[in-house]
């Protein structure tokens, strides 16, 4: 029998466990950070993640120096479902080179990437944090949850020109790159700890092995601010940079950001510093809610329909 009472109890039990899409009310940018995030944008949306740099290196064995400028560009769209998303990341640099009495202009597409991430393992899938309206120590507690990562994976391609001065080889060519992405929620959610391990120019007579950690930090609903280390390492070149830098959110699609990154090494030396925005379109999506995959609850779902087929009404 199938009652009033029995709804409203089904009712409260369906309400933690509805999922939601990856789309949130704000801006979700990887900016002024080098890290990628195990969550997307969200089905049909559009974001751009660009901006503009200054960077200067001196290698105190081999006494070059370089001074220059670039602009990079991520654009990343939402395609077919909530987990994927597609990814075009460009970079482009103009340095002068100056070595001895030498000295050249130097202007190429430094890096140039398309591929896609997919969202493996969402912790927040079918969970709400249960919330203690009598205790604030309670809420604030460590919850042991937190310690289990969102996980995503980005696979895509690099393409490079011929004589690109800023890769080992004077062919053109396109080889693959594969992201292995972590994500925490950390504390009272303010702090957000990612990991992306890397393996770069996979094939080529110099692949390129890595990883980046970032940390951030939300102040308030406005201001954020993060600290990362990254490093990579081949036989062509290998580099330890620390990187810090924040962003002030102006509206809820459009966010600005300021960023320090230096290195850890004299060869070269590095020190860069940039500017930029992130912009959202989100006017084409709709709200997504996740199918419920808890047999538990899929089992009351089916009892609550049997009981509806044997009684036409409701016993009040």
């Amino acid at each position: 029998m199938f009652t009033v009472k029995s709804f409203v109890t089904l009712a409260f039990m369906l309400i933690p466990l509805l999922n939601f899409a990856q789309y949130t009310d704000q801006i979700n940018s990887n900016r002024p950070g080098e890290t990628m995030s195990a969550f997307a944008v969200g089905k049909s949306v559009i974001q751009l993640e660009t901006g503009a740099y200054g960077i200067t290196q001196k290698h105190h064995l081999l006494n070059y120096v370089t001074n220059g400028y670039g602009i990079d560009a991520t654009l990343r769209y939402g395609m077919f479902m909530e987990k994927l998303e597609l990814i075009a990341d460009i970079q482009y640099q103009s340095q002068v080179y100056e070595v001895l009495y030498i000295k050249e202009n130097q202007k190429a597409l430094k890096q140039t990437i398309l591929g896609a991430k997919y969202l493996l393992y969402d912790p927040f899938k079918n969970h709400e944090k249960k919330i203690n309206v009598y205790s604030w120590n309670a809420n604030k507690k460590f919850s042991w949850r937190q310690l289990i990562p969102a996980v995503s994976v980005f696979a895509g391609a690099n393409f490079t020109s011929a004589n690109n001065p800023y890769h080992f080889s004077p062919n053109a060519s396109i080889s693959p790159k594969v992201i292995l992405i972590t994500q925490n929620h950390l504390g009272d959610g303010t702090w957000v700890l990612i990991t992306n391990t890397i393996a770069d120019y996979i094939g080529t007579e110099y692949p390129s092995y890595g990883y980046a950690l970032t940390l951030t930090k939300g102040f308030n609903d406005k201001w954020s601010g993060f600290v990362e280390n990254q490093g990579y390492k081949s036989d062509f070149y290998s580099d330890a940079i620390v990187r810090t830098g924040a962003a002030y959110l102006l509206t809820d699609d459009l966010q600005i950001d300021a960023s320090a990154s230096v290195s850890l090494k004299n060869t070269p030396s590095i020190f860069y510093g940039g500017l930029g925005f992130s912009w959202r379109y989100d006017a084409n999506y709709k709200e997504v809610r996740m199918p419920i995959e808890d047999p538990n609850i899929l089992k009351v779902q089916k009892r609550a329909k049997k009981g509806t087929k044997k009684k036409k009404f409701l016993i009040f």
